[in-house]
Formats: structure tokens, C-alpha cells, sequence
């Protein structure tokens, strides 16, 4: 069973929220980012605690709370840690008041008929039952569309919903996040083969029950409009796919009911070297402009 005020609270999506879920391959670019060199750190170990550092500075600052930020999509190592001497989901929900989410997906396969499928899942069972018991309300899985190819796109739409489908029975609400690559010369047309695909597999979900969307800016403005207003589905979320947060925002204020799910174009413009005064007006000033594009729709 899904906890029903976090249910209300994405439901009513009045803010976006923060991918903090920057896996193993990611970490390195997004602590570069950050202004940690890979010269700081010499193993993994030490690359995952400097990029958990990060994450709870962010959860633990003064900005972020549930008044803006409506959830937060974790790594599992991050759910494993604490954060200010609380486990990271409880800490997000408890003192926040923002719904935690975990990122399940175990990376990507290779391209094939122009869209790169989920790699399996080893352990998904134990994983979505530790999930629950750690105060998760649901899960991320990310595929990618890298043209607009009919028969791929409907492969990778299927295998979402199979996996989403798992995570409904596990008690959890899925993320289906079917990225669609903004570089793409296609990328219109590889979005109106998404959607009708979507609303396709919409079909496969169990009576009652609701699952989530993580999709690109669309070319088109509410491109997607019709999947917002779908009674299966709890909530859009977009991606900021490469986008600048400028960019980003601009978009995402075009597409009524889209709320951010962004990563990169969350921390960027944080820093190790700042202070904690001016680390903390930085995310402010971030946070205030994705929600007011989030809420703009």
C-alpha cells in the first residue's frame, strides 16, 4: 500500500522534484561539476562518500523543503546512508516533507532499432522489499529513444510497463522514464510515436492503481497533455535531458501540468568551495526558478 499523503502530495505536484540519483558512471562528471576533481578521490569509496556529501548538503539546506520541492529520486547507496543522522528516505519525508523516490535501473543495453532497452535487474524483488521498508514511495527506471524507430519504441515502452507493473505489486508507484535524446534530428516525430504508445500501455495497468511519467520537453507544447490528464497516470514529470536550466524552465512553463524532475540542471552553479551561506542562496535562487516553471503550466 502507497502512503496516501505522499500520494496527495505528488498528486497535487505544487513544486517539482530533484533527481539526486547520479549513479556510478555519472558521479565523476557530476562531482567535476561540483568542483571536485577526480584527483581528490582514489576509489570508489571515497567518489561515493564525496558525492553523498553533496547530496545531503543539499537535502539539509534551508532551501530545500516540501514547500517547493515535492520529491526526491535517490541512488540506492543513498538510501542505505543517513543523512543528518536520520536514513535518507526518513529524513526526506520526515524532516522535509518531500517524497522519496529510489532509481532502480541498472544502466542500458546497446542500441538496437534506435532505442537502447533497460540492462536486467538483478535482485529487483529484494530491492523493491527493502525499498519498502525504508519509507520509499516508488521507483525510476530510465531507457533511452535514440530515433524515431516505431518498432523499438514500442519494445521499450513495453518493457517499461512490464517493469512498472512489478514495482505496482511490490506496493510501490513506478517512474517510467522513457528518455527521448534532445540532439536527435527526428525528435518530434519520435515523440508523437511515444505517446501514442504510451496511452497504448496505459491499457496494461491494473484497475486503481497509478503510475508516473518521466518524459523529454516535447518539441511541441503539451505534446503530452492528454497523458497529464489520464486518470492512470499520478503525475508528469520532465527531464532536463541536456537542456540548460534556462532552457529547461523556458519549456517547461509551456507544458501545462509538467512538473521538473531535474538533475544536473538542479546543482548547476553549486560549488564544494562556497560557503554555506552562499551555497545555500545558490540552491534557493535554483530552486525558486524550476518550481515557478514547474507551477507555471
Amino acid at each position: 500500500m502507497t502512503n496516501p499523503q505522499m500520494a496527495d502530495k505528488i498528486r497535487a505536484g505544487q513544486g517539482f522534484i530533484a533527481a539526486l540519483d547520479q549513479s556510478g558512471g555519472s558521479t565523476p562528471k557530476a562531482l567535476k561539476l561540483y568542483g571536485i576533481e577526480q584527483s581528490a578521490y582514489s576509489s570508489d569509496a571515497e567518489m561515493f562518500d564525496m558525492i553523498h556529501a553533496m547530496r545531503a548538503r543539499i537535502v539539509s539546506s534551508p532551501a530545500f523543503t516540501g514547500e517547493r520541492v515535492v520529491g526526491a529520486i535517490l541512488f540506492e547507496m543513498t538510501m542505505d546512508r543517513e543523512i543528518d543522522g536520520k536514513p535518507s528516505a526518513k529524513a526526506l519525508w520526515e524532516d522535509n516533507g518531500v517524497v522519496p523516490f529510489l532509481k532502480i535501473d541498472k544502466g542500458l543495453e546497446e542500441i538496437e532499432h534506435g532505442v537502447q532497452l533497460l540492462k536486467p535487474i538483478p535482485g529487483l524483488e529484494a530491492l523493491l522489499a527493502r525499498a519498502v521498508q525504508n519509507g520509499i514511495f516508488g521507483t525510476k527506471e530510465r531507457s533511452v529513444v535514440q530515433a524515431a524507430n516505431a518498432r523499438g519504441i514500442r519494445a521499450l515502452v513495453q518493457q517499461q510497463f512490464q517493469l512498472g507493473n512489478q514495482v505496482l505489486a511490490a506496493g510501490l508507484v513506478p517512474i517510467i522514464e522513457p528518455e527521448v535524446t534532445i540532439s536527435i534530428t527526428d525528435k518530434a516525430e519520435a515523440e508523437q510515436m511515444l505517446l501514442e504508445e504510451l496511452t497504448a500501455a496505459l491499457d496494461t495497468v491494473p484497475a486503481g492503481q497509478q503510475v508516473m511519467l518521466k518524459l523529454t520537453l516535447p518539441e511541441t507544447a503539451n505534446q503530452y497533455k492528454s497523458l497529464v490528464d489520464d486518470p492512470r497516470v499520478m503525475k508528469v514529470v520532465a527531464l532536463s535531458g541536456g537542456y540548460s536550466r534556462e532552457e529547461a524552465n523556458a519549456r517547461l512553463s509551456k507544458n501545462t501540468g509538467m512538473i521538473a524532475s531535474f538533475s544536473r540542471a538542479l546543482t548547476e552553479g553549486l560549488s564544494a568551495q562556497q560557503s554555506g551561506a552562499e551555497f545555500d542562496a545558490t540552491l534557493d535562487a535554483t530552486i525558486a526558478e524550476i518550481h515557478a516553471a514547474s507551477i507555471a503550466g
